[in-house]
Order: structure tokens, then sequence, then C-alpha cells
């Protein structure tokens, strides 16, 4: 061969895309019957559909490796493994058919759990009751501001009200009770009313006196008593400064203790205008009418002067 003439060869023999070219086109080369523009290589068509995922593909024939020029040699695999050429797409790894991760079941164990729809709708619920309470406040507080506004005089006005009935309640308590004066005082054993020594609370600040003399006493008789008990008689007297004592009888039974009438403001003695004072003694009463008697008797000390009697 020259450099003018290469041989019997043709241009299509001898560039093996000769075909791509115009000139090579002019003189007859033809494309190459095997796949991918290389001679002698595989090309498997497979119709739309045929193609089975997750099966093994039938390994591809291997070609006769020839040293032609344009051609690629072909690469052994390794031992026991199909040749990396001309595997099927599905024998390679991850080639399979794709399948989505199956979820578990709500409330299933394994795996992760589905969305806390328990937790939001609590959660949702204490957001609307905060919001809900709130309003509220504002709204109670907006209330008070205005009461506060159009005058201070309401709070006067509901302790006047809540206090004026529970006076009412102990006057007419009291009220219920009796009590007596000197001067109403039924006198007996030499006993009499006099006003000249100040301090008694008797109307017109007169007492019974003459009361120190063994058989003077005094009566009061209690009409329509509304209810039967224990109560206490309480005596207002006035002493010279020397405990003094007398017998009670209620209702014609005389009490085992005597009366006390001691010095307990600690007066001076012979002072009657300083020593006036109370005592009180425990009786059991009967509903109706009852008869107190406070006497001196021979053993008594009476030096006193007597001026009013109530029951508590």
């Amino acid at each position: 061969m020259t450099s003018g003439n290469n041989g019997a060869s043709t241009p299509e023999d001898d560039d093996p895309f000769g075909y791509l070219y115009a000139d090579g086109q002019a003189n007859g080369a033809q494309p190459p019957s095997g796949g991918y523009g290389y001679p002698n290589s595989v090309n498997r068509v497979r119709s739309v559909g045929q193609r089975q995922y997750g099966q093994p593909a039938a390994p591809a024939p291997q070609a006769q490796q020839t040293a032609a020029y344009g051609q690629v040699p072909q690469q052994q695999g390794a031992y026991g493994q199909p040749n990396a050429h001309y595997a099927a797409p599905e024998t390679f790894p991850g080639g399979g058919a794709p399948t989505a991760p199956q979820q578990p079941a709500y409330g299933g164990g394994g795996g992760r759990r589905g969305p806390n729809t328990k937790g939001l709708l609590i959660g949702a619920i204490a957001v609307v009751a905060a919001v809900v309470i709130g309003i509220g406040v504002a709204m109670m507080g907006g209330d008070g501001s205005d009461d506060n506004a159009g005058g201070g005089s309401s709070p006067s006005a509901s302790t006047s009200q809540s206090a004026s009935p529970s006076q009412s309640a102990s006057s007419s308590a009291a009220a219920e009770l009796p009590k007596t004066d000197a001067k109403d005082l039924q006198l007996g054993g030499g006993a009499t009313v006099a006003s000249d020594v100040e301090g008694a609370q008797a109307d017109g600040g007169s007492y019974v006196t003459g009361f120190n003399n063994v058989g003077a006493s005094v009566t009061w008789t209690v009409n329509d008593f509304q209810k039967a008990g224990s109560y206490r008689l309480y005596v207002r007297y006035s002493i010279p400064g020397v405990d003094a004592n007398a017998t009670l009888t209620v209702n014609g039974k005389p009490n085992q203790q005597p009366l006390g009438m001691k010095n307990f403001t600690g007066s001076a003695k012979g002072d009657y205008k300083k020593g006036w004072q109370s005592t009180w003694a425990p009786v059991t009463l009967t509903k109706g009418t009852n008869t107190l008697t406070i006497s001196c008797g021979q053993s008594n000390q009476c030096d006193a002067l007597i001026d009013q009697l109530w029951v508590q």
C-alpha cells in the first residue's frame, strides 16, 4: 500500500463512524448493525411493559472478543458474577421495582407513631379556656372600676346594711331577757329605797338600802319568761370596801352557794360612792313566771346597796 492508497479497504471499513459523514455515505457506508454505534455490541430492545421487576434477568450472552479496529474489548467480570456491561438493570443493586415503605397502623407497635391528635386537642382546649378566663377577669375588673368611679359609697352602704341586722338581732335578744330597777322590786324585812349615794344606774339613781339586817330581802317576780333553761342572774351593788354576801332563792329553792358581793374593784373602806360593781350567780328558770329573792340570813354579811337585777 502507498500513502495514497491504503489497499482494498473502503473508508467505511477504516472508520466505523463513516456513515455519519457525507463522503462516507456517498461511498456506501452503512450504520453498523450492532447497538450503541459499536460493531458487534449487544442491544437488548424490549417492548413497553415487557420488563418484569423483582425477577432476575437472564444473563446476556457474552459477545466474542475481537481485536477488530473500533471494537471495545470485552471485560471479564468476577468469577460467578454477571458481566457488568451486559447485565440487565434489574440485576444491579437497587434495580428492582421500588417499593414504598409501609406505614404501621396508628397505635400499632414498632415504627413511628402517627400524630398525637389527642394531645393537640387538649392543648387547643386549654388555650381556649385560658382566653375565656382572661376575658371574664377583664370584664369583672371593668365592672369594679366603673362602680368605684361612680361613687365610693357602695362599700360603706353594704357594710351598714350587714351591720344593722346584727345590731338589731343583739338588741332583740337582749330585750327578750328581763331587767329591773330597785324601785320595781318587792322589799321586805326593813329594806327601803333611797338615792343619796351617787353612782346608782337605776331610774332616778335609786337603790335599795337597809339590807344589812337579818330578814331583809328584795324579791323580783319575772312574768312570761319565754324559754326554760340555765341562766345567770346579775346583781349590781355597792359595798363600803368590805366583801358581802346574801342568800339567793329561785322559785322557793335556795341556791347551795351564797350570792357573793365582793370588793372586785378594790374600793376604799367606807366609800360606797366608789364601790359600785356587779356579780352573778347561776339560776335555773322555767317558762312562764319565776320568783327570785335575795335575802340576808343569819350567816350572811349583807352591808350592801342594790340598784339593778337582770338575766343573761
